[in-house]
């Protein structure tokens, strides 16, 4: 038997034997994960190897955590990650040597690298051998002009072999401060971003995408018993919830990138076609249910219908949704983050980061020296921005003036939070306003409270915001890491830390644990949960790095 099999023969056999051997791997790496390793290598071979990762995070790997949790190593192979890059593993041993809590630090060593580790269903650089084009006879080629070219990625959310372009966007998110330094990093995101613009383009008011026709990956087909409008190709788009986050999280990826490269190499003719859509989208999806000066019912170029029982899976009055007022200055969505339907359509936490994305990608543009083009999304920002502060926000009799969580125009409002980003929670990550604002303060208060927040979950085991999706016994421990990066309060953060740790005994983050019964939680793998953990954890080693490394510890900065 050849020696590069044996891994293999371990593997089949035991699993959690592979994934204890993964610090000791014989064979080297190569230096570049886009290159061939050095030695004889099937790659091919080890991947018909690997687990499904779903199973495979529902049990424990050696070795465990030196802590009193005892956490377990979750990583997979070495030969069955999609992705590497030198620098995530800096981060990883840097972590490893810093943090006083190992069970915390293993979950951080699990938790930072999943998206890579586990997601990347395919990239290519851009460089590779294209085939030769075929020109259409309708368009002769110039609609589609420079389609699928580049470098490209298709980022999985975890167990759902989808891409959603919130998620993909928020997985990428610590990784983006060492794009500037490792090139295989600023490859994958720059992939990420051309990936995002062609589904744009395709299918603007979809949230989750099949694998892209170059990749030769199979589609997994859902969404069967929808009826929407616009029509989408199924074997391009996996569900087409419109949800207005989606698409600003689309400008937000591009803004980090070139927040920490400085690189425009995103500015081609594909991308500027995908931000004419997305304009195209907020002119259409400001428009109210009647005209304004006739009062005529205006049909919504969106629409959805599902065939279910569940009431948060469809839209109300033929797909349509509950009406909404004119000249407020917001910006529709038939969907929260948690793909819930809104029950109001301007819902308030999308608008707000639709607003801040658009300020930051004029900003982007006009240094690009696209200036016209900058004015009209800063314009923009500015009129949502203005629409959240007149219509989103409402006087409270106990807790003052909030932010409302959905609104219409009409003076009707939702007062309550989600759990899923962005969230009123998240306002000040997203950079809508500071965390000491007045409003804001007075809005957190109320929806981390069961009196002020009905999705507010408090239990013997766990305390957090839930929200429809999962259910009224489900809080997300995502919220909790959110309560935790928008707080000051070394006592609050370290409670937070604390509850995700003892409900992260898998040594991964789930996507809700129930508040009563330790054990139970909904998905094991979740890459995005896992990707927040890490951004809670990156932000206190800079901004109180004493809480993870001891008094008198210096700030550690990821760049």
């Amino acid at each position: 038997m050849h020696d590069f099999l044996r891994p293999i023969v371990i593997f089949l056999g035991s699993s959690a034997l592979l994934a204890g051997h993964a610090h000791a791997e014989a064979e080297p790496l190569a230096k570049d994960p886009q290159e061939p390793l050095r030695v004889p290598l099937d790659r091919a071979k080890y991947r018909a190897a690997c687990p499904d990762y779903k199973n495979y995070a529902m049990r424990n790997h050696p070795p465990y955590s030196s802590g009193p949790m005892e956490i377990p190593f979750q990583r997979p192979s070495r030969h069955c990650r999609t992705f590497e890059s030198p620098l995530v593993e800096k981060v990883i041993d840097d972590m490893n040597e810093k943090m006083i809590d190992k069970d915390l630090a293993r979950i951080f060593e699990n938790a930072f690298p999943n998206t890579l580790d586990t997601t990347v269903r395919w990239h290519v650089n851009g460089t590779e051998k294209k085939k030769k084009k075929t020109t259409n006879w309708v368009t002769g080629g110039k609609k589609d002009e420079g389609k699928w070219e580049g470098a490209q990625s298709f980022i999985v959310t975890g167990d759902i072999n989808a891409e959603w372009l919130r998620d993909s966007t928020n997985q990428l998110a610590q990784y983006q401060p060492l794009a500037k330094k490792d090139a295989a990093i600023k490859s994958l995101i720059l992939g990420a971003i051309n990936t995002q613009v062609e589904y744009v383009i395709g299918s603007p008011y979809c949230n989750a995408f099949q694998p892209p026709p170059p990749s030769g990956l199979a589609p997994t087909y859902g969404g069967g018993e929808d009826e929407v409008h616009p029509i989408y190709e199924p074997s391009f788009v996996f569900e087409c919830k419109y949800e207005l986050d989606s698409i600003a999280h689309f400008l937000r990826l591009v803004n980090q990138f070139h927040d920490h490269t400085g690189s425009t190499e995103f500015l081609t003719p594909r991308w500027y076609l995908a931000l004419d859509t997305v304009l195209d989208l907020l002119t259409h999806q400001s428009k109210p249910t009647f005209d304004e000066k006739t009062g005529e019912f205006v049909r919504n170029e969106y629409t959805f219908q599902r065939r279910t029982n569940a009431g948060t899976e469809t839209l109300s009055l033929g797909g349509v949704g509950n009406p909404l007022n004119a000249g407020t200055g917001l910006v529709r969505s038939a969907f929260r983050p948690s793909d819930d339907a809104t029950i109001l359509g301007f819902f308030i936490p999308a608008n707000a980061m639709m607003a801040v994305e658009l300020k930051r990608a004029a900003a982007m543009l006009e240094s690009a020296g696209k200036k016209k083009l900058a004015a009209i999304l800063r314009t923009r920002g500015k009129a949502i921005e203005a629409g959240i502060w007149e219509h989103g926000v409402v006087t409270h009799k106990v807790y003052g003036e909030v932010f409302a969580f959905e609104v219409d125009g009409f003076g009707s409002s939702i007062l309550m939070d989600d759990a899923n980003l962005p969230s009123l929670l998240a306002l000040p990550l997203l950079g809508f306003v500071d965390v000491s604002d007045k409003t804001y303060q007075n809005t957190r208060k109320m929806i981390l409270e069961k009196k002020g927040n009905p999705y507010y979950l408090k239990g013997d085991y766990f305390k957090g915001i839930g929200g429809p999706h999962i259910g009224l016994q489900h809080a997300w421990p995502m919220s909790v890491l959110t309560q935790a990066m928008t707080s000051d309060d070394d006592e609050e953060i370290e409670a937070c830390l604390l509850m995700v740790k003892k409900a992260s005994g898998l040594g991964l983050v789930h996507e809700s644990v129930n508040v009563d019964v330790a054990g139970d939680y909904t998905r094991s793998w979740f890459a995005w949960a896992n990707s927040v953990f890490a951004q809670t954890i990156l932000d206190l080693a800079s901004r109180k790095p004493e809480l993870l490394f001891g008094k008198g510890a210096e700030a550690y900065v990821v760049e």
